[in-house]
């Protein structure tokens, strides 16, 4: 799918600002020179000409530029602010389109009505053979040529997710970590040949380790990996579309950002070892993006709250009788709604076009640059209803699904293209009708987070409307009893990143801190919200950390887990799997690392089993008699004919087992003539134990056919 202004960056600097403006963007570009702070130097100034032919699109050829061939460039586009708080003062603005962000470098101090905060990053380029490319501050550039085939990679209904904090893990700040992770520190929880680079002191990222790929998830969801404003955060505030993020390319001791290298590196490793690449993606709102000061009213919209008529205003949740404003967290939103009143530059088909909406031209714009020089396998839109307009996220949907078709038949694969790449939104209300009028793939399903927290307390899940235990439990295994049709359109999740409130918590802090059960209660029933998960219809997916009970440490001044309480700080205490000298914390550790080799056995089962990428669900016991909630439910058959059957004990009943060898818990309708293991404790059940073995509290049995 060609990409009109994207084909123009490899001959051109170009600027798309459809609207009036008052002054010709220049081009300030020079080479970076190292001092403190670092300055441009060689800088020269080119004013840009408007492109022949289209109306909006500024520009200027590499050729004319004087620049040396081989040669690594950095950059800005000097414009007259339009932004309502910084109204016409000039000011150099990154690229919005740029590859590449070098933070080391900003313009110097501008004057007021601009503060610090408007200081933006410049943009880099390397010129060589005549053309613009890609590169990172030193020349390192793409790595994914020999990126393994699409077709090697799982397919949807054979997902298990792991969301990955990037910045995930600790370095020392007094008595309280915070996270510190790069591109090439994730890459080491993958690669045998890779190690940790700010982080290379966890046993989790020595060389030899593959933490990720022994745990056998199949599908790596980064936060938002697109280069963000705030440090040291989760990258909820995106700043620059095209480029990865500076800070997550630039680990301790390295001189520069190797941002491309990095992530193109970590994109390949994922491949080779068949873990499927997702990106979060925030296209709500951003945070000092440089369209805020080349053509704000084009692009965003300033306060909603002061002017509800205007279309982009309104949150999709909003109807005539209880408007709901949209939300940018401290953040600027993009418009999705409102059209241009004339004709401009279109980005995508390189002609004017009538009543662009120019947001959403940016927005597929970016999505080409990580669906083709990354190689993404999925994406999760965040916060769908700030997003606000549906027929944009289709439309996002529909490009990404394209491109995607695209490298899978350049590949030439054949058929199969729709089953290996998923699109989905994250609403917490969980609006179906994004998906029955085919809007998204699928949708976060925060219910089943509800449900199985519920039941894991032994509980009917009352925050969901629910009366009943038994059906808390049938709504929480088979999605289709909310309203889902397959299993790949529900994401289950026991957790996730939105740790924020009560219920969200990390299990084992809400289990352990807030329940107050002891550390061997919170580590059972988290065994039992595990087994749930990977057996439950849906795609699964694990927050970093809830494998192995990782807790919070950083709380507010009221004691909860909290925005102002470092949530987006937070590390993944991998560190926690290590053996310690204190007997009592050590008791600890060994329940976290034998909850940890529970849940990679459920999840290896979960990838492999044919069972479980079916729909097919049938429950075939219950039993609520004298204090028990006993739960058994069956997965397939798969098309190779398996079952998995699930026998799940929500209650502290526990089968007598002084009586000896003819102690058991029967249940009726086991199917019979067939082989069975036990997928828990790795063993074989002879035939005639098969649904009558005994059970206990708090418990779970994975029995594979």
């Amino acid at each position: 799918m060609p990409f009109d202004l994207i084909s123009r960056k490899s001959t051109h600097f170009v600027l798309w600002s459809p609207g009036t403006v008052a002054n010709a963007p220049v081009l300030i570009i020079g080479q970076f020179q190292q001092g403190n702070p670092p300055t441009l130097a060689v800088a020269n100034r080119f004013p840009m000409t408007p492109a022949a032919g289209v109306t909006g699109l500024w520009e200027i050829a590499a050729t004319s530029c004087g620049l040396v061939d081989g040669s690594i460039y950095h950059y800005w586009f000097a414009v007259q602010s339009t932004n309502p708080n910084r109204p016409g003062g000039p000011i150099p603005c990154t690229d919005p389109t740029a590859w590449t962000v070098d933070w080391r470098l900003l313009p110097p101090p501008l004057a007021s009505p601009f503060i610090d905060e408007d200081r933006q990053p410049a943009a880099v380029v390397l010129f060589r053979d005549g053309l613009l490319q890609p590169s990172d501050p030193g020349g390192e550039q793409l790595t994914l040529s020999d990126d393994p085939l699409a077709n090697t990679l799982p397919q949807n209904n054979q997902l298990v997710i792991y969301e990955l904090p990037t910045a995930w893990a600790r370095t020392a700040t007094g008595s309280v970590g915070i996270g510190a992770g790069s591109f090439q520190d994730v890459r080491a929880l993958i690669a045998a040949g890779a190690t940790g680079k700010n982080l290379s002191d966890l046993a989790v990222t020595a060389a030899g380790n593959t933490y990720l790929t022994d745990l056998g998830i199949n599908a790596l969801e980064l936060l938002p990996p697109a280069d963000s404003f705030f440090k040291r955060e989760w990258g909820y505030d995106t700043a620059h579309y095209l480029a990865a993020d500076s800070e997550l390319g630039q680990p301790d001791g390295n001189s520069w950002p190797t941002t491309n290298r990095d992530l193109s590196d970590l994109v390949k490793a994922c491949h080779q070892q068949q873990i499927r690449f997702f990106v979060d993606m925030v296209m709500a709102f951003s945070r000092n993006e440089a369209y805020q000061h080349i053509a704000f009213d084009q692009f965003c919209i300033d306060d909603p709250a002061h002017n509800q008529s205007d279309p982009d205003a309104l949150t999709s949740r909003s109807t005539s009788g209880n408007p709901q404003i949209r939300d940018g967290f401290g953040s600027t939103l993009f418009r999705y709604t409102r059209p241009l009143t004339a004709s401009f530059y279109d980005p995508e088909s390189g002609v004017d076009q009538p009543a662009l909406v120019p947001a959403r031209q940016h927005m597929y714009t970016q999505l080409t640059r990580w669906m083709t020089d990354f190689h993404v396998d999925g994406i999760r839109i965040d916060s769908v209803e700030n997003v606000a307009n549906w027929d944009f996220v289709q439309g996002f949907k529909d490009r990404a699904r394209a491109l995607f078709a695209q490298r899978w038949a350049t590949q030439r694969l054949g058929a199969g293209a729709d089953s290996h790449f998923l699109v989905v939104g994250e609403e917490l209300s969980v609006p179906l009708a994004l998906l029955t009028q085919n809007r998204l793939d699928g949708l976060w399903n925060d219910h089943f987070r509800v449900l199985v927290r519920a039941a894991v307390r032994g509980v009917n899940a009352a925050a969901e409307g629910e009366p009943t235990f038994e059906w808390t439990v049938r709504k929480a295994i088979d999605c289709r009893n909310l309203g889902f049709t397959d299993g790949t359109q529900a994401v289950n999740y026991i957790t996730s990143h939105d740790v924020e409130g009560p219920g969200r918590e990390r299990l084992f802090t809400s289990f352990a801190k807030f329940a107050g059960f002891a550390p061997a209660d919170a580590v059972r029933r988290i065994k039992l919200a595990f087994t749930c998960l990977l057996t439950a219809v849906g795609v699964p997916m694990i927050l970093a950390g809830e494998e192995f009970a990782d807790l919070h440490t950083r709380f507010d001044v009221n004691g909860n887990v909290s925005q102002d309480g470092g949530k987006q700080v937070a590390p993944v205490h991998f560190e926690l799997l290590d053996n310690v000298n204190d007997p009592i914390q050590q008791a600890v550790v060994l329940l976290r690392q034998d909850l940890l080799a529970y849940v990679s056995r459920l999840v290896h089962l979960r990838t492999s089993s044919l069972a479980l990428s079916v729909n097919d669900t049938s429950f075939l016991h219950v039993d609520f008699n004298d204090g028990k909630r006993v739960v058994v439910w069956q997965r397939g058959p798969g098309s190779d004919g398996s079952l998995v059957i699930v026998l799940a004990n929500f209650s502290d009943f526990n089968t007598d087992t002084s009586i000896g060898s003819s102690a058991e818990y029967v249940v009726p309708n086991w199917p019979s003539g067939r082989s069975w293991r036990e997928i828990t404790q790795e063993r074989n059940v002879p035939a005639n134990f098969a649904g009558r073995e005994p059970i206990f509290a708090w418990e779970a049995k994975v029995y594979v056919s």
